[in-house]
């Protein structure tokens, strides 16, 4: 197993910070509602920036994950960024892509005793990516349901999420995709162990009260 897959198991709740929801000047305060939340990740997602901004985003939040007990920092598709935070903090990481970086190279990018997390669109990437389970540290499966954080990327449904538990995979795995208060107890009762959301708690007025009740609906749920 990869050295923190086992950190991750108790993790309910993922927290992305999506710059296409998130405007910069928010980034800091979004980032500190989804630590109070109790989000044992925080992502920065930011696809539309370019390099050298992706970079001055994550030097910016980086003081957040210093503090004791802070989650871990998984900086999204930039294996170099994310080779430079997990340098600087114990508790940072890298998400790949099914086009991204492959899995053995990331892991190789970014060192051991580092989170590497990956994204499935089926059961046999998330055969694929368990099998690796040497090498990532967890995976998720989606888009659940169609989202506008992943446009054009058809939604697999709960189908899925059914097929991946029935595997009982040895990662962590996480469902994403259009998970919010509604959609959350379908989700769990699929057999999902935990989730990510987006829009729904980053668009909140409250993101740390959202994602609590989010999780709550959640958990309330769970098989």
């Amino acid at each position: 197993m990869a050295a923190l897959s086992d950190s991750l198991r108790a993790a309910v709740f993922y927290g992305i910070l999506d710059t296409g929801y998130v405007a910069r000047e928010n980034l800091r305060d979004k980032c500190r509602a989804l630590i109070a939340s109790g989000a044992k990740i925080v992502q920065l997602r930011a696809k539309k920036q370019t390099d050298a901004e992706r970079r001055e985003m994550a030097l910016e939040l980086l003081p957040l994950f210093k503090a004791a007990g802070a989650p871990y920092f998984i900086i999204n598709d930039s294996p170099a960024l994310a080779a430079e935070i997990c340098a600087l903090i114990p508790n940072a990481g890298l998400h790949i892509g099914q086009d991204d970086t492959p899995p053995l190279e990331a892991r190789k990018i970014i060192g051991e005793n580092r989170v590497l997390g990956m994204s499935t669109h089926s059961l046999e990437q998330a055969k694929k990516a368990d099998a690796l389970a040497d090498v990532l540290d967890y995976f998720a499966v989606g888009p659940v349901y169609a989202t506008n954080t992943k446009p054009g990327r058809p939604a697999v449904g709960l189908g899925l999420v059914r097929a991946v538990a029935e595997m009982k995979p040895r990662l962590p795995w996480f469902a994403i995709g259009g998970v919010n208060i509604k959609t959350a107890p379908d989700v769990a009762r699929a057999g999902a162990e935990r989730i990510v959301a987006v829009s729904d708690v980053l668009l909140a007025p409250d993101t740390a009260e959202a994602v609590k009740n989010l999780t709550k609906e959640f958990q309330n749920n769970k098989r």
